[in-house]
């Protein structure tokens, strides 16, 4: 059998929600998973693939999908049937998985007491001191956004039984309880060393026989939507973003992006094309490293044919989008404009004009976008409910501009859970108008415990408070809703629906106020049990039917034979090692 030497978790976001009434309401209607954000991070693969090259054997569940999957699900009885590897890991990227992540922890100590317990991620790397002071289920931090080297150092101080006081960018507890954190030398200047290798995950579904641990999230087989990583960085630095130049500094100490070479990018779709049949999301706006970068990929990915999804970050010329058209025939744009407001904008961090940005969405239209989807913000600087109001507005003079084009879709969602710690919105709190509540890891695991998405804010602004962010927030969603029927990108009977929803959840809102009001702290739990029912159907797609996400895909998810060669590749291999072992 194959044992593996680290085992990666990735936890829900809150651990017991399938005994809990929380309502979560839009907090995850624009991305692919659900409430509990069972998606996790594209890094779990990348560690994976990259120790594998070092001889160690890697194997990735995905708890969360698990527990949406199956009430049933036993999280316990599967930590103790695992057996004993050299380390377990469990990422503590988003902030949102705070308390999952922390509970889950705790049970591998309680279930394997001897294996040491690793926690990675943006988040786990913010808090790092803390981690290891005042959780004593956690023996190790890796800090960064590239411990794929780090990692490999690591597993072999824990196989060759010596301290780890060698290993870059790690935070650790000696026997005697004393706190050590090594220096953060590890910022690799490329992404040479990494591989985001797909194959590896087949291979790795093959030899545990485990689907359901590797599920990306968990309707992944109905919608298979993959990413390809351009870089880790940024250059930008909008004000509420833990991933921006200024908390990435912070946090990870990186001076610049690392990139990830085009050729190879470029690679990385066609392989994966060749493996799936979905959309492939281009991480990352591929100018950031310059013209002739994004130049080079294009070149070097020309005439893909599958549906490839290309951010842009700014304002792009009409030239380079019929660069993008020529290359990649059926590619989606998405842009963030945040708010339709320029000083609003401003104060986010993208100060260019919105005739700019116009210009780029007109553009991508013309020379042939397949979809335009356009993403709006609820909770920023400067923003009043009034100028949330006028963004919807806006969505309806943009759709009335281009005629309601159908492949032209605004969203809009509030910034939740939480404002990023690391971003500037955060640390600098004042400078931004932002008035921050929690400050600690346990202050955030605690909130995720409170009733509705409301209470569990991190923040409110000078201009907004939280009931006013969770009013403009329903608001905004019924008027874009009716918006989008008006001009006939959803159906009517689709748009009276989500309507019935989101007032549900207004009035789900409500009564959770009296509750939390009148409900003395000991009690409240129970009272909020009697509303599950109504509350887990007011749970996913509040603000917008979910699926309006998603591009269209046809037939399996999976291309069968491209499967059965790679797994029968990795069974050949591995029979060929035995006998070179025997002899």
């Amino acid at each position: 059998m194959f044992d593996p030497d680290i085992i990666l978790l990735h936890a829900p976001a809150v651990y017991d929600f399938r005994q809990r009434a929380t309502l979560w309401g839009p907090i995850s209607d624009l991305v692919p998973s659900t409430p509990v954000f069972e998606m996790y991070p594209i890094g779990l693969t990348t560690l994976a693939e990259f120790l594998e090259r070092f001889g160690y054997r890697t194997r990735i569940i995905n708890l969360a999908v698990r527990m949406v999957q199956s009430r049933r699900f036993d999280v316990e009885k599967l930590l103790a049937s695992l057996p004993s590897p050299l380390v377990f890991g469990i990422d503590l990227h988003w902030l949102a998985h705070a308390h999952g992540a922390l509970e889950i922890a705790g049970l591998l100590k309680k279930t394997h007491p001897d294996v040491p317990v690793l926690l990675g991620g943006f988040s786990a790397s913010y808090f790092h001191q803390e981690i290891i002071r005042d959780f004593p289920q956690v023996d190790y931090v890796l800090r960064g956004d590239s411990t794929e080297e780090p990692l490999r150092r690591l597993m072999d101080a824990i196989a060759s039984g010596r301290e780890p006081i060698r290993v870059p960018n790690l935070t650790w507890r000696d026997g005697s309880g004393t706190l050590h954190v090594n220096s953060q030398t590890y910022v690799p200047d490329n992404l040479d060393h990494v591989m985001l290798n797909y194959r590896h995950v087949i291979k790795s579904v093959a030899r545990y026989r485990d689907l359901a641990g590797y599920l990306p999230f968990a309707k992944w087989m109905s919608y298979p939507i993959t990413a390809a990583l351009s870089c880790r960085g940024c250059v930008h630095n909008c004000t509420f973003c833990g991933g921006s130049a200024f908390a990435s500094q912070m946090i990870t100490g990186r001076e610049r992006p690392a990139f990830r070479a085009p050729e190879d990018l470029a690679s990385d779709v066609r392989s994966i094309g060749r493996l799936y049949r979905g959309p492939i999301f281009l991480l990352g706006d591929i100018r950031q490293a310059g013209i002739e970068y994004a130049r080079r990929f294009l070149r070097a990915v020309q005439g893909y044919r599958g549906e490839v999804i290309v951010e842009l970050f700014t304002p792009a010329p009409r030239a380079f989008l019929e660069e993008v058209a020529a290359a990649l025939p059926n590619f989606v744009l998405e842009v963030s404009l945040e708010s339709h407001d320029p000083q609003v904008r401003e104060l986010t961090g993208k100060p260019y004009p919105g005739r700019s940005m116009e210009k780029t969405m007109q553009a991508a239209l013309d020379v042939g976008c397949q979809r335009l989807d356009v993403f709006f913000m609820i909770g920023l600087p400067g923003q009043d409910y009034r100028s949330v109001m006028e963004t919807i507005d806006y969505c309806g003079e943009l759709l009335r501009r281009n005629d309601g084009d159908q492949r032209l879709w605004p969203f809009i969602s509030p910034m939740a859970p939480f404002l990023d710690p690391g971003s500037l919105g955060y640390e600098r709190s004042e400078q931004f108008g932002y008035r921050v509540r929690d400050r600690t890891l346990a202050a955030h695991a605690r909130a995720l415990l409170r009733p509705t998405w409301k209470h569990v804010l991190n923040y409110e602004t000078r201009w907004m408070s939280r009931d006013e962010i969770a009013a403009a927030t329903y608001q905004a969603g019924l008027r874009l809703n009716r918006l989008k029927a008006e001009y006939g990108l959803t159906k009517r009977d689709e748009a009276e629906q989500t309507e019935e929803r989101i007032k549900c959840a207004i009035s789900l809102m409500a009564q959770i106020d009296d509750l939390v009001e009148s409900t003395p702290p000991e009690e409240l739990d129970a009272r909020m049990m009697a509303l599950k029912p109504q509350i887990d159907q007011a749970n996913e797609s509040t603000v917008c039917e979910k699926k309006e996400l998603d591009i269209p895909t046809r037939g399996i998810p999976i291309r069968p034979l491209s499967i059965s060669q790679v797994v029968l590749a990795d069974g050949w291999a591995a029979i060929k090692r035995r006998i070179a072992g025997r002899t």
